[in-house]
């Protein structure tokens, strides 16, 4: 049942993309409130879909690579919704809309049976810090696309010429402070789930930090995150340095997310 309504969100997701689209491409403002309702529509049917699993499984489903997947293009979704109503930028849309679709189609090529928890999961730490890590990644994933964006704009304007659409995304300073928005949000929820990991993992394991792959990784993310975080704070970063690290940053989570799974061994590749 919970596989429906995803294939059913991903069908609003898809058509919020065809919409926003249709809107870059035609010049229609008027159908972006369309697309936006639709990736509404998607993410509420989404998360229905997250709660039917997790009382068909019976535990937190952010445990292997289908569901993995599946939350983090719902924190995605959900964070978009928020940055959208927040500064009113109603074209960022026809970027997040496409990835959100992009990463749940991914995800349902990925096994789906809900199989019985290996024992090291079966603790009240795993949704404390699967929900944690996952809403500081789609964060950052959102931050990521605003930087290039910003980087894209910029150089446009430098230029003095614009492509076809530059003029439907915001402005540089509110791109930016979309940016910084995403670093003040997305750090703290990073932060937290490195120490809630530590903690499960002192509980599992007897030891808090055993530098495995995707623990040793995860705080060379963090490292990153928090210079970003000290130089704007301290010394005013802004702009296309912000953007950079931003950039920076999403590689490494992206590593850690998926690199680290396929290609080193260690104790998480269960997920």
């Amino acid at each position: 049942m919970n596989v429906y309504l995803v294939y059913t969100a991903l069908g609003f997701y898809l058509l919020s993309t065809s919409i926003y689209a249709l809107s870059l491409a035609l010049n229609r403002p008027f159908l972006e409130k369309p697309g936006y309702y639709g990736m509404i529509t998607g993410f509420v049917i989404h998360c229905a879909s997250l709660l039917v699993r997790y009382f068909e499984a019976g535990y937190t489903p952010i445990t292997n690579i289908y569901e993995s997947l599946s939350f983090l293009s719902l924190c995605i979704a959900g964070f978009f919704i928020y940055i959208r109503r927040a500064y009113r930028v109603p074209m960022i849309g026809c970027i997040i809309a496409p990835l959100v679709s992009l990463i749940v189609i991914m995800s349902l090529n990925f096994p789906s049976d809900i199989k019985p928890l290996v024992p090291v999961l079966r603790s009240a730490w795993l949704p404390v810090h699967a929900i944690l890590s996952f809403l500081g990644n789609g964060i950052f994933i959102v931050g990521f696309f605003i930087s290039v964006v910003y980087l894209v704009v910029e150089k446009e304007i430098k230029k003095k010429r614009t492509f076809f659409f530059s003029e439907k995304f915001p402005s540089l300073s509110t791109l930016d402070r979309i940016n910084y928005r995403c670093m003040s949000l997305g750090f703290p929820f990073l932060t937290a789930g490195i120490i809630t990991g530590s903690i499960w993992a002192g509980f599992a394991w007897g030891s808090y930090w055993r530098w495995d792959p995707k623990e040793t990784w995860s705080l060379i993310t963090w490292i990153v995150y928090a210079i970003l975080f000290h130089n704007r704070l301290v010394f005013g970063w802004r702009g296309k340095r912000t953007a950079y690290m931003m950039i920076l940053g999403f590689l490494l989570i992206l590593f850690t997310f998926l690199g680290v799974n396929f290609l080193l061994k260690g104790i998480h590749t269960y997920i």
